[in-house]
């Protein structure tokens, strides 16, 4: 009688019912369902260093992205091909309106402060490229920085169901940039969109990412971060439907005295989604400074999903830091696998043992050692005119870097080690 009575008062952990998540309440909520999403600043409070999201923020280098202003609307966008010329107008239409456009606004709603600031200060500057059909060659939107004046800008960029090409975004020039970008690829459609920042030393720019992919759709979505002050961006992503696949690239080279963040958010909300984030940084001189950080959240509607995150940083020269941080939330049991992984350390002694045991001088090993790391990655983002490109940044950076790397003494002494 008394086991009996035991087990009527035995404890049932609630289940949630996948085609309806939030039937049955999450014994513990979410990170999706604590974060505040509006377009309204006044939502958020004001950035400070205590807050997780700005935790690894300069928060006082760009506190002029805080608070709503009239952008100074001297950053010029433009629509162009690779290697010059006009992108096909059959598959690529850009027009400059606002964020009452329809376009606008549906991916999802702002997650940060700064985000906010910048849906409000872009009304009027807002930017529509809606592409379809298959081009063979890159279309290039061009965004060039004129002047140091706050600016702020929002783009939309479109792709119809079963459209075939990539998307190369340049950003460059003199900028302090408020930047919110939102992808939308149609059903079963292959995209690779690439946005590069070349920003003078003196630019800084704060963008936000917001990312649908289509149902069946392929997306490759690559970020390459090689210049500027401050530079802080960051992701959003979820799914339109089953059977979609994400790849998000991005590789980052920080100089002395930069700030390069860059966070992601996979969501993974419609089932069979496959998704894959690989980030690489490498950091040069005193007060380089990388972040990233790198969430996944699969919720209960989303069984059968592949997730896997992964970041790396090389350091370079003595004097920089890499915050690296991997974040993953697993409501669904039914899953194919879901992982993470992240390092921060400083060359791989055994490959510059080999390198130099075969006669490779120091200096050249190092220089190999960081083309393989970057080598692989650069490959993956499938450009010819992007991947040769980042290889000469890299060639131009690793040129600066040999007189200032590691003092040969202290070389010999990691190697004894």
């Amino acid at each position: 009688m008394a086991s009996h009575e035991h087990d009527n008062n035995e404890i049932k952990v609630p289940v949630a019912d996948p085609n309806d998540p939030y039937a049955v309440p999450a014994a513990m909520p979410s990170s999706a369902d604590k974060a505040v999403r509006s377009f309204d600043p006044d939502a958020f409070a004001m950035p400070s260093r205590r807050q997780d999201d700005w935790r690894f923020t300069p928060v006082e280098r760009i506190k002029e992205f805080f608070t709503a202003f009239e952008p100074s609307c001297a950053t010029e966008v433009s629509l162009g091909a690779a290697g010059g010329g006009s992108a096909p107008a059959q598959n690529a239409v850009l027009r400059k309106t606002t964020t009452e456009d329809e376009d606008a606004g549906i991916v999802s709603q702002p997650s940060d402060r700064a985000s906010a600031v910048q849906w409000v200060s872009a009304h009027n500057n807002t930017y529509v490229l809606e592409l379809s059909g298959q081009w063979d060659i890159p279309a290039v939107l061009r965004i060039t920085g004129k002047s140091l004046a706050p600016d702020a800008l929002h783009i939309v960029i479109k792709t119809a169901d079963y459209s075939h090409g990539d998307i190369i975004i340049e950003h460059q020039g003199d900028a302090k940039l408020a930047e919110g970008l939102e992808i939308i690829t149609g059903k079963g459609s292959h995209i690779c969109v690439v946005s590069v920042q070349e920003w003078s030393d003196a630019s800084k720019h704060v963008g936000s990412h917001r990312i649908r992919v289509g149902e069946g759709a392929v997306l490759r979505h690559c970020v390459v971060t090689l210049g500027g002050d401050v530079v802080r961006l960051r992701m959003d992503q979820d799914f339109a439907g089953p059977g979609s696949e994400l790849n998000m690239l991005g590789i980052y080279f920080v100089d002395p005295g930069q700030h390069i963040e860059h966070r992601t958010m996979v969501v993974h909300n419609e089932p069979e989604c496959k998704s894959r984030v690989i980030y690489k940084g490498a950091l040069e001189g005193k007060d380089a400074h990388s972040t990233w950080v790198g969430n996944a959240l699969i919720q209960p509607s989303a069984p059968g999903t592949d997730s896997y995150e992964l970041n790396r940083n090389l350091v370079l020269v003595p004097g920089a830091v890499a915050d690296s941080e991997p974040n993953l939330e697993i409501e669904n049991g039914n899953i194919i696998g879901a992982g993470h992984a992240s390092s921060v350390g400083r060359f791989d002694d055994e490959e510059l043992f080999y390198l130099q045991s075969r006669g490779v001088p120091e200096t050249e090993a190092r220089k190999l050692v960081v083309r393989g790391f970057f080598g692989e990655l650069i490959d993956e983002i499938g450009i010819p005119a992007i991947s040769s490109h980042l290889m000469d940044a890299v060639n131009r950076r690793l040129e600066n870097t040999e007189n200032n790397s590691y003092p040969q003494d202290t070389s010999q002494d990691l190697n004894k080690e």
